[in-house]
């Protein structure tokens, strides 16, 4: 039996599937930032910079936002779709894609996006704590402490929540519809923009102006 069956039998949501998450979110972190892979989040509040210098214009700050955005949907997309089709995944049935989609999507809009704020003022922190750490083993203690809070308290990630709402969509059934992977998408995004760019982004901006004075 595959260990995801297991503890998926054992699981009962939302606590249990939240650890579950919280570990999930860990480990592709770890993966993604030490393996120096494109982050939207980390783009959205470090790109932020050369604009607010005036080195960079503002559409060409926004054209990378874009491209890593699709960029990061698609590559997650694919991979989630390859999953699904694993056999033994889909032997512990559908139905918990379902509730890990729906733990993300039952809240008003104003919920999602204020989640999504925090979710990217951790991570925009996260980018420059992971900038700061000189050593493998902080900087893997960093990366699992912030995204396991992310991952274990449920808030709201534009790429990979918008995956696992995708997931839930996409299995059979009828809990989770194209709409509630719609507005996750937009709230949690503008969210995530609005924490890392305005709380992380411009605040660290400002401070470092101001050291130079």
């Amino acid at each position: 039996m595959p260990t995801f069956q297991v503890l998926s039998q054992k699981c009962s949501p939302p606590e249990a599937l939240n650890v579950l998450k919280g570990l999930g979110y860990t480990v592709g972190f770890i993966i993604v930032i030490l393996g120096r892979s494109e982050l939207f989040i980390e783009h959205t509040t470090l790109a932020v910079f050369p604009v607010l210098a005036g080195d960079q214009r503002l559409s060409t700050m926004l054209r990378l936002w874009g491209i890593i955005f699709v960029g990061n949907i698609i590559g997650y997309f694919l991979e989630y779709i390859i999953t699904l089709l694993e056999p033994h995944l889909l032997s512990t049935g559908t139905d918990i894609f379902e509730d890990i989609a729906l733990h993300l999507t039952e809240y008003p809009w104003y919920i999602i996006f204020g989640s999504g704020i925090f979710a990217g003022w951790l991570l925009g922190i996260l980018g420059w704590l992971d900038i700061a750490s000189k050593e493998t083993i902080s900087r893997i203690v960093i990366i699992a402490l912030i995204t396991f809070i992310i991952g274990i308290g449920g808030f709201h990630h534009s790429i990979v929540g918008s995956i696992e709402v995708f997931a839930g969509v996409i299995v059979p059934g009828d809990r989770v519809s194209w709409s509630d992977l719609g507005k996750f998408q937009l709230w949690s995004t503008l969210g995530n923009i609005i924490g890392g760019v305005f709380f992380v982004g411009l605040v660290k901006y400002s401070h470092t102006i101001r050291a130079l004075k």
